[in-house]
């Protein structure tokens, strides 16, 4: 079992930055895959972006591509999502996700139903 924490959200104008943060207890985040998903109001919940349990691979959604970027710090047992050049459309509430089946290092996925454990999710709201 591991609980997933998010942090970081809140209001922020079109430009701007926010870091959020994952934190986990109840196992090493380094055991799993890890995700971000978001969902704004009237969606479905959508991938963001992924990192593998080596930390080489990572994976985007293409709308956020050289805006967003994602990374752990296993010391911390963390994962973090930094963006920048926020844009109104980003606006939902990100959930932060661990996938116990990692078949190698390397595996990673955008596929929601892959992942086990799922955060209470944090709100971004970007104004134009």
């Amino acid at each position: 079992q591991v609980q997933l924490v998010e942090s970081g959200g809140g209001l922020v104008q079109a430009g701007g930055s926010l870091r959020l943060s994952c934190a986990a207890s109840g196992r090493s985040v380094s055991a799993y895959s890890m995700g971000w998903f978001r969902q704004a109001p009237g969606q479905e919940r959508e991938f963001v972006a992924a990192i593998a349990r080596s930390d080489s691979r990572t994976l985007y959604a293409d709308s956020v591509k050289g805006r967003f970027t994602i990374s752990r710090d296993n010391a911390k047992n963390s994962v973090y999502l930094q963006m920048i050049s926020l844009k109104p459309e980003d606006t939902a509430v990100y959930y932060c996700a661990a996938d116990l089946h990692s078949s190698t290092v390397y595996y990673a996925t955008t596929q929601l139903s892959s992942y086990d454990y799922w955060g209470q999710g944090t709100q971004v709201t970007v104004s134009s």
